[in-house]
């Protein structure tokens, strides 16, 4: 579990193709100046929003395998030595919660469409694919790259979000530019709430951002059926 406040950005040092049980893995090699020394092997760390395990590490270094899955669906199969990533280590109980409950399980990859200075700070738009879309609403939260934002606007499939100077100099999201990908995770709580919500009025059970949830008409009815109105 991760806030979505970035404690420090990494840079890619290697990234090595070799074989775990005959099995073709890619391991991703970083460089930190956190200290992932005193981290245990089988460790979480988030990378770009990507929840990943620790399978070595030395003081100023650690790698992690990077699956199929995690190739084809996240940012991280196109890194390369010397990418900037965002770190962050998992939440511990009684830590302050900064940003939101963040998994660090990408939902999907959404498309920067716009970017526009605006003072100090810089708006992003992004492009959001619909599954993951219905999630986001004004003044919400959502992760991108691991970096718990909140939605200022959301018109159609396309999310507003302003970054201001601190997040600008704490992240590489600045560095993003029209037709970047980014990793998005949209707010576990609001995903939970859609299922449950789709259960009562009849939809599928699936719920997932990658399947389409069908709902029945919600009339005054079914509104005063679970007792939201009388």
């Amino acid at each position: 579990m991760f806030t979505g406040i970035v404690e420090a950005l990494g840079v890619v040092e290697s990234i090595q193709r070799h074989e775990v049980n005959q099995a073709p893995v890619v391991r991703l090699v970083v460089v930190t100046d956190l200290p992932v020394e005193a981290m245990p092997i089988g460790a979480s760390i988030a990378v770009d929003g990507v929840c990943l395990t620790i399978v070595g590490r030395t003081a100023g270094h650690f790698a992690a395998d990077l699956g199929p899955e995690t190739l084809a669906l996240t940012t991280l199969g196109a890194l390369e030595p010397g990418s900037r990533v965002h770190l962050e280590r998992p939440l511990k109980l009684g830590d302050p919660l900064g940003g939101h409950l963040v998994l660090g399980h990408v939902d999907v990859m959404g498309t920067v469409v716009s970017r526009r200075q605006v003072g100090s700070s810089l708006e992003l738009e992004v492009s959001v694919p619909s599954p993951v879309s219905r999630y986001l609403a004004a003044k919400g939260s959502i992760a991108v790259d691991g970096v718990s934002l909140t939605v200022n606007t959301v018109v159609g499939d396309v999310a507003s979000m302003m970054l201001v100077p601190h997040t600008l100099e704490a992240t590489k999201l600045s560095d993003k530019r029209v037709g970047d990908a980014v990793n998005l995770e949209a707010d576990m709580i609001v995903k939970h709430i859609d299922r449950l919500v789709a259960a009562q009025l009849g939809g599928d059970e699936r719920g997932s951002a990658g399947g389409h949830t069908p709902r029945r008409e919600i009339s005054i009815d079914t509104l005063r059926r679970y007792g939201f109105v009388r």
